[in-house]
């Protein structure tokens, strides 16, 4: 039994930022939600290490030396708009400025480390500030985008599992090499929006109305992807009415690089 557990490939580690919260009448709370540890755990083939949102007291460079990638989570929060120099978020905005402490420089020196990583929501939005770009705080004040925010009269399967656009995938880039199509049907549930694209970044994807939704990061010693949408929810058959192969794709494909630094990491030891 013990030979045929050793001759099993090890799993990459793969971390999954937590944010911070205030639970009611409770105590501060480091919490990630279930779908992203699942998704690295099932989707990505990976063991799922949760990152607290620690900002200066983690030590970053010890904790890349012992991951082989990171995924940057969804969040009901937004960045602290400061990061961008934006305008000051209307009253009663949701922040969460331990994660921003924390996912800020931590993506800066993922990506300086060569650790795979793969932005999904407010982790995409992160991704672009941590980098130099900025955001649209609400992009239905713009005025010449779609409606990219989900109903929240619907129940979450709805809002989740609802493919709301299609986007288009550039040709010859990162997202190209994972899906073989020229488009694809995502999910839509975010306020917020790239507006300024950092340097160094490649769109990957756009939705009809032009918005970027998928980048890379072109300078990358490594599997480095960020999306808009969430391809962590409903992405494997039998969990939901719907099949979404597009977003077991884009899982597979981190997890892939993932295990590839997994193995030079264990060469190097």
């Amino acid at each position: 039994m013990n030979s045929q557990m050793a001759a099993q490939p090890q799993r990459p580690i793969i971390g999954v930022n937590a944010c911070s919260q205030q639970l009611p009448g409770q105590h501060p709370f480091f919490i990630v939600g279930e779908k992203y540890v699942r998704s690295v755990l099932q989707g990505a083939g990976g063991l799922p290490w949760v990152i607290p949102a620690l900002g200066d007291d983690l030590p970053i460079e010890q904790l890349l030396a012992n991951i082989d990638g990171l995924l940057l989570t969804g969040s009901p929060s937004n960045i602290e708009p400061h990061h961008y120099a934006g305008s000051p978020s209307d009253p009663g905005t949701a922040h969460d400025p331990k994660r921003d402490a924390t996912n800020l420089p931590l993506i800066r020196a993922a990506l300086d480390a060569g650790v795979p990583l793969l932005g999904i929501c407010r982790g995409f939005q992160e991704m672009n500030v941590a980098l130099g770009g900025s955001l649209h705080q609400k992009l239905h004040e713009v005025g010449h985008y779609i409606e990219h925010r989900e109903n929240k009269d619907d129940p979450i399967a709805r809002q989740y599992g609802h493919l709301a656009h299609r986007v288009e995938i550039a040709p010859g880039g990162l997202l190209s090499t994972i899906w073989p199509e020229a488009d694809a049907g995502v999910n839509s549930i975010h306020t917020q929006g790239v507006d300024q694209l950092a340097p160094g970044l490649r769109v990957e994807a756009r939705a009809p109305d032009g918005l970027v939704e998928a980048f890379s990061v072109t300078e990358a010693s490594a599997f480095a992807l960020a999306v808009q949408w969430h391809p962590e929810w409903q992405w494997h058959p039998g969990e939901g009415v719907d099949d979404f192969p597009f977003y077991r794709a884009i899982l597979a494909a981190f997890g892939e690089a993932c295990r590839a630094r997994r193995q030079q990491r264990c060469v190097s030891l």
